[in-house]
């Protein structure tokens, strides 16, 4: 008989467990093991990509949300990883892995209705509601889902001498899985299905592969794999009626919002498009004229200044919504050339199909990033440039720095003007910061606002407006006037004490969403 060293694994256990049989009895075959890795691994990033756009209509967009859901998906995953190769050691995978699975899928598709009803209660963008709301759409089932590989890795592992190879192959397949899930989702799912459909569908199919593997393992193994448990095949039957009769604040899914038009009561004609929780542009549907927001007003008061009534302008429009300000330009200055670059197409579609727009060489509409639209403009054309993009209460970074209105300072002519819409609250200093930044690039520079925005008491919507040539401000405080809106000009020193010690943005340093204060609330 060889002499066994006692540092030599025991021949008669694999895993700390005593082996009663074959261990080629215990393995799955290859491929349904790498099936089983591939599509639980696969399922987490899908549930990772769709849950943000799935708190998005209560909580908003912003880099909290995107951080709270990234943060417990990765959170998730550790510890169903942990947890799941600490029962593999405990307890026969065999017995856990379908029912592992049969949850997790069902659990997948009960996040769509558990959302909705939790968002009804935690609307709003305070931190709490983003991290409860993130929690709620991930963590369960993520982390179910994720202590399922490192059962399969135990379950394969019949022979030491192959430990490198099995966990290597498996984890491996696992983090394709992943990466195939994302890159699906985000390219392909998102763009052609509803949010709500990709949950349900892919926690359905993990559903039907966990009874599958099940109805195998206790083909192969009866002693050791029983039923599955009556709780969770009622669990996997009530889910999708559960996600059936859930509310949706969305009249459509695009591919990025949560958007739905609805009639202003008090003017028939009046349609207010609503992108996740924020009220994004108003259209008359018989009136081009009538603007309803003030800083739309504010904008327009700025092209009243620019050139004689009625005289058409060219003009490029970063950011889309309803294409209020295009229509009012091409309604007051016939002739006008407005070209719009909308990142959605989604709302373009809503455009034209709820709220009147007509395409035509006066109004050109582009899908595509502000940012790379901007790069593709011929120089020194446009009389005017107006940013109005938004993601959330949030202009989206890359178009706040240095180097994009150098940009927008190639795309207008000698004379051109850019009219910004921008958002903050006190202490305001993404506003300040912006402004700062447009002194670093332009010559000229005005903030149009309200008293108490101007004197830091308030905060909202306020319009900046910059030029290498003097801006009318006189006749931009005449149209303000006019329009009976109280908004004030503030330029050369109150801007200077208004902007203070602000940094200025650049594409090596952005914090946007750290300088910008959303609500009121939150500044008080």
């Amino acid at each position: 008989m060889p002499e066994v060293s006692p540092l030599d694994p025991d021949p008669t256990t694999v895993a700390g467990r005593p082996q009663t049989s074959a261990p080629e009895s215990r393995a799955l075959p290859d491929w349904i093991a790498a099936g089983v890795t591939f599509l639980s691994s696969g399922a987490v990033l899908v549930l990772e990509i769709v849950g943000l756009r799935l708190i998005a209509p209560y909580v908003g967009v912003t880099l909290q949300t995107s951080t709270a859901v990234i943060g417990f998906a990765l959170a998730a995953i550790a510890v169903g990883a942990w947890a799941g190769g600490a029962a593999a050691d405990r307890t026969d995978p065999r017995r856990l892995i379908a029912p592992l699975m049969v949850a997790g899928g069902a659990l997948v598709v009960a996040v769509l209705p558990l959302v909705r009803f939790a968002g009804e209660l935690l609307t709003g963008a305070a931190a709490g509601n983003v991290l409860l709301l993130a929690a709620v759409a991930v963590v369960v089932p993520a982390a179910l889902l994720s202590a399922v590989p490192p059962m399969v890795v135990a379950l394969q592992l019949g022979n030491l001498a192959q430990t490198g190879s099995v966990v290597g192959r498996l984890s491996g397949i696992g983090t394709i899985g992943g990466i195939v899930a994302t890159f699906a989702t985000g390219f392909l799912l998102i763009a052609v299905l509803p949010s709500s459909v990709i949950l349900v569908g892919t926690g359905l199919l993990v559903v039907l592969v966990g009874v599958a593997l099940a109805v195998l393992l206790r083909r192969r193994t009866p002693g050791v794999t029983g039923r599955l448990p009556v709780g969770l095949l009622v669990l996997a039957l009530a889910a999708p009626l559960l996600a059936a009769v859930a509310p949706t604040p969305c009249g459509r899914e695009t591919a990025y919002h949560c958007a739905r038009v609805t009639t202003d009561p008090g003017r028939p004609t009046g349609r207010v498009l609503q992108l996740d929780t924020l009220r994004h542009s108003y259209v008359d549907l018989a009136d081009p004229t009538y603007l309803e927001f003030e800083y739309v007003q504010a904008i327009a008061a700025v092209t009243d200044a620019l050139a004689p009534a009625g005289e058409p302008l060219s003009a490029l429009h970063v950011g889309g919504g309803g294409l209020t300000l295009p229509r009012y330009l091409a309604e007051v200055r016939p002739g006008t050339v407005s070209r719009v670059l909308e990142v959605d197409p989604g709302v373009v579609a809503i455009d034209e199909e709820e709220l009147g727009l007509e395409r035509s060489a006066q109004l050109q509409v582009r899908v595509g990033d502000g940012r790379v639209g901007l790069g593709e403009e011929p120089a020194g054309q446009r009389d005017l440039v107006v940013g109005d993009a938004f993601g959330g209460l949030s202009v989206p970074w890359q178009l706040t720095t240095v180097e994009a209105l150098r940009l927008v300072d190639d795309a207008l002519a000698e004379d051109g003007v850019y009219a910004v819409n921008l958002i903050d609250h006190p202490p305001l200093g993404f506003v300040r910061a912006e402004l700062a930044t447009l002194r670093e690039v332009f010559d000229h520079v005005a903030l149009l606002a309200r008293a108490p925005v101007l004197a830091g008491e308030d905060g909202g919507n306020v319009v900046a407006v910059a030029s290498q040539q003097p801006l009318p401000v006189e006749g931009i405080a005449a149209a303000l006037e006019e329009r009976q809106l109280a908004w004030q000009v503030a330029t050369g020193k109150e801007l200077d004490r208004f902007v203070g010690d602000a940094g200025v943005l650049t594409d090596d340093f952005a914090p946007v969403d750290q300088l910008l204060t959303p609500y009121a609330t939150t500044a008080r």
